[in-house]
C-alpha cells in the first residue's frame, strides 16, 4: 500500500495523531501567525480599527475561487446556523421543508423552531425520491456528521428542479476535501472550522441571483452597505452582492482565514480530495482487518458503528477521533500521513 506524506508539508504542527476533523481542524503555522500578528497590534494600538476589510475581501474571494461561484454571491457570517435562519425565516408558512432523518441540528432547528413549517423526515438514501410538488426547500448536508455518508447530490439536485423545490445544501462536512459547485444549490452554508482548516468564528453562505430576490437580510448592519462609511443611521443603500447578507467580521479568525484558505488554493481541492480518500481507504482496509465495519467506503471521514466507546482509549494514546452517535469517526486531511492511519490501527489493535 501506498505511503503518504502530509500534502502540505510543513504548513502545520500536529503534536498528536490528529484524525478528528470532522470536528475542528488544525489550523495552519500562517493562520496562527496571521492572528498572533493581529493580537500584537490590537494590545498595542498601531492600527486604525480592530481588523482590515482587505482580509475580508480576500477570504471572500478565496471561497468564491474554491467554490465555483462569483464572488457577488458570497456571504461572511459566523455560523452554518445563523445563515440557516436567515433562509427559514424567508419561507411562508405552511411550507414544507424536506431533510434527511438525523441530519445535524444546524441545518434543520432554524426551521423545526419556527413551528409554522411542514417538516418531513426522510432516510438519507431515500431523500431524492421523496421529493414531491408540495415540497419547497430541500436542506441536507453532502456528507452526514455522524457517519460520513455522500448524499447523492445530483439525483437530489435532479429531483427539486423536477418539482421546483429550492436547495440548501451544507458543505460543512466536505468543503475543503469534495469539490463542490456552490451555484448548483439557491443555497450553500459551509463552517470554515473543519476542512477549511480555519478559525471558529468564519462561515459562508452562498445565494443564488435569484434566491437573492426573496431572501431579505434581516440582521444587516452598517457592514451589509453599499458604502461601508454609511454607519450612522439606515443605511441608505444595501450592497448589491450577497455581502448584504454579511454578518459583522470577527477579524482575528477572518485575517487568519485568509491565509488558511489561500494554503488550500495552493494545494488545490482535487489534490486534497485524492490524497484524503487514499489515506481514508487505507483505514478503511485496516479496520476490515481488525473486524471492524466502517459506514461510507467514498468520504474521508470514517464512523464505526458501536465502537464510540473507544475514543476515551485512544485519546489517551495520543489518537484524537469523536464519538457520535455511536460511532467511532475518524476524520482524515491534508496535514495526515500513512503514519497517522497505522498509528490509530495499532491502538485499535490492542484494545
Amino acid at each position: 500500500m501506498e505511503i503518504l506524506e502530509p500534502l502540505a508539508g510543513d504548513a502545520f504542527a500536529p503534536e498528536t495523531t490528529y484524525l478528528n476533523t470532522s470536528s475542528t481542524g488544525l489550523l495552519p503555522r500562517r493562520a496562527v501567525e496571521a492572528a498572533t500578528r493581529l493580537l500584537g497590534e490590537n494590545a498595542a494600538g498601531t492600527r486604525l480599527g480592530a481588523g482590515g476589510f482587505d482580509e475580508l475581501a480576500a477570504v471572500r474571494a478565496s471561497f468564491a475561487r474554491l467554490t465555483g461561484v462569483g464572488v457577488d454571491r458570497v456571504a461572511l457570517g459566523s455560523s452554518v446556523a445563523v445563515h440557516v435562519a436567515l433562509i427559514a425565516h424567508s419561507l411562508p408558512a405552511g411550507s414544507e421543508v424536506l431533510a434527511p432523518e438525523h441530519e445535524f441540528s444546524s441545518v434543520v432547528q432554524p426551521f423545526a423552531v419556527r413551528g409554522d413549517l411542514k417538516m418531513r423526515y426522510v432516510p438519507l438514501e431515500s431523500l431524492a425520491e421523496a421529493v414531491r410538488p408540495s415540497t419547497s426547500l430541500v436542506a441536507f448536508s453532502s456528507v452526514q456528521s455522524a457517519d460520513g455518508r455522500v448524499a447523492d447530490l445530483a439525483a437530489v439536485r435532479e429531483a427539486a428542479a423536477a418539482h421546483g423545490a429550492r436547495t440548501l445544501l451544507d458543505a460543512s462536512q466536505s468543503a475543503g476535501w469534495l469539490p463542490l459547485d456552490a451555484g448548483a444549490y439557491d443555497y450553500t452554508v459551509t463552517a470554515g472550522f473543519k476542512f477549511l482548516t480555519c478559525p471558529r468564528g468564519t462561515s459562508f453562505l452562498t445565494v443564488t441571483e435569484e434566491a437573492q430576490e426573496r431572501l431579505a437580510p434581516l440582521h444587516s448592519g452598517w457592514f451589509a452597505a453599499e458604502d461601508l462609511s454609511d454607519n450612522y443611521g439606515p443605511v441608505s443603500e444595501l450592497a448589491a452582492s450577497a455581502r448584504r447578507y454579511d454578518e459583522p467580521g470577527s477579524f482575528l479568525s477572518y485575517h487568519a482565514a485568509a491565509e488558511s484558505l489561500a494554503l488550500l488554493e495552493s494545494v488545490g481541492i482535487d489534490a486534497v480530495h485524492a490524497h484524503d480518500l487514499a489515506l481514508a481507504d487505507r483505514l478503511r482496509a485496516g479496520l476490515a482487518d481488525l473486524g471492524h465495519r466502517s459506514v461510507a467506503d467514498d468520504s474521508a471521514g470514517v464512523a464505526v458503528p458501536g465502537l464510540g466507546g473507544a475514543q476515551p482509549e485512544l485519546l489517551r494514546a495520543g489518537v484524537y477521533a469523536s464519538a457520535r452517535g455511536g460511532n467511532l469517526r475518524f476524520a482524515v486531511h491534508l496535514y495526515n500521513a500513512s503514519a497517522d492511519v497505522d498509528r490509530a490501527l495499532d491502538v485499535l489493535s490492542a484494545l
